[in-house]
């Protein structure tokens, strides 16, 4: 069994600092180009402005006037040009002629404020950024439901998502909740959202949406952190469909006592594989085959056709291992099982389907 201990200052203190964390929701980002890529761009550009500018002065400079001498030159042209674009000028070189007082309104001016939002750029990106994130954060709340929250982004975490995606589920349609913000920053680069922080506050977990979610798995690195996230999930969510793992057998009646509708006891799980691979080689082979989604055989949950409405389970196409009848679950050797009905839902093993590729599916469009 587990030990519950008392947090003492250190852990208040981390505490508040996972809380400060824990605010954060971090949709997917789109890829952007490096900073020192982005510098280098900023000044190329400021450059190519300032000479353009250089280049139309220096066209027209019999009608611009220096206080100092009465000529411009090329490095009149230059300065009046950087002073022009960074500032209001210094009125030391002025255009006097119609022509270039009407080029300074047309094109310099334009070149300035261009010139000045080159500058400003970082800021200007920085604010626009975080609008276009906020907007995207709104948006995003605004749309979900029905979504798969998954609490602990470890190797089960993982599993258990490519076996819901391979049977349809979108990557938008999931919430990641871990305490690593570089566990959350994976999940980003894979494409799901996460959110940073202790999937056992309350808090947390609505910052997932948890309370508008479809189905929670409960991934965790020990059995008393997935009791109580899976305690927690339950309060916010009474009609969730909760999934929960745990390392030992013991603790499982723990989960379900608190609220987890199924209990996966990986240690267990794990040490009647190899017991299984011990004695029949080839029957842990085809264990493991059913537990890897999209490989060889698959198990599969699926409706009851109407064809096969009043029919036994051996008359069916597939082959069946439970009938799920209401909240019972029923075996396909159990007389009760037969004739099925047309509200069972049948356990079934069946031959994978490999996804599509991309070149299958673009001769299917042709």
């Amino acid at each position: 069994m587990f030990h519950v201990k008392l947090p003492g200052h250190d852990a208040i203190a981390r505490e508040a600092g996972e809380n400060l964390v824990s605010r954060r929701v971090q949709l997917p980002r789109r890829v952007v180009e490096k900073p020192i890529r982005q510098v280098v761009k900023r000044v190329l550009m400021a450059l190519f402005v300032l000479c353009l500018t250089v280049l139309i002065v220096w066209l027209d400079r019999g009608g611009y006037h220096d206080n100092a001498n009465g000529k411009v030159d090329f490095l009149d042209c230059v300065y009046y040009a950087t002073v022009t674009l960074s500032t209001t000028g210094y009125g030391d070189i002025v255009p006097y002629s119609d022509s270039a007082r009407l080029v300074n309104i047309l094109l310099i001016t334009p070149l300035r404020v261009l010139f000045l939002i080159i500058l400003v750029g970082t800021t200007l990106e920085v604010l626009t950024e975080k609008t276009r994130e906020e907007w995207r954060l709104g948006r995003w709340r605004k749309n979900l439901r029905e979504h798969t929250v998954v609490v602990g982004f470890g190797t089960k975490g993982r599993s258990a998502l490519l076996t819901l995606l391979a049977t349809g589920l979108k990557k938008d349609r999931v919430v990641i909740v871990d305490p690593s913000s570089k566990v959350i920053d994976t999940a980003n680069a894979e494409g799901y959202t996460g959110v940073v922080g202790d999937a056992t506050r309350s808090d947390v977990l609505l910052r997932a949406e948890v309370h508008k979610a479809r189905q929670v798995i409960v991934a965790t690195q020990r059995d008393d952190t997935a009791v109580l996230v899976t305690l927690t999930a339950r309060q916010l969510n009474r009609g969730a469909k909760i999934v929960a793992a745990v390392r030992e057998e013991e603790n499982a009646p723990l989960l379900r006592q608190s609220g987890a509708d199924a209990v996966i006891t990986s240690a267990s799980a794990a040490g009647r594989l190899l017991g299984l691979s011990v004695l029949s080689p080839s029957a842990g082979t085809v264990m493991e085959d059913l537990i890897q989604q999209g490989s060889g055989l698959d198990i599969m949950e699926r409706p009851v056709n109407k064809s096969e409405v009043g029919r036994s389970v051996r008359e069916t196409d597939d082959l069946v291992v439970s009938v799920l009848r209401g909240h019972r679950l029923i075996p396909y050797d159990d007389p009760h099982a037969s004739p099925l009905q047309l509200t069972d839902r049948l356990i079934t093993i069946v031959r994978a389907v490999p996804p599509a590729s991309p070149a299958d599916i673009g001769s299917a469009g042709q």
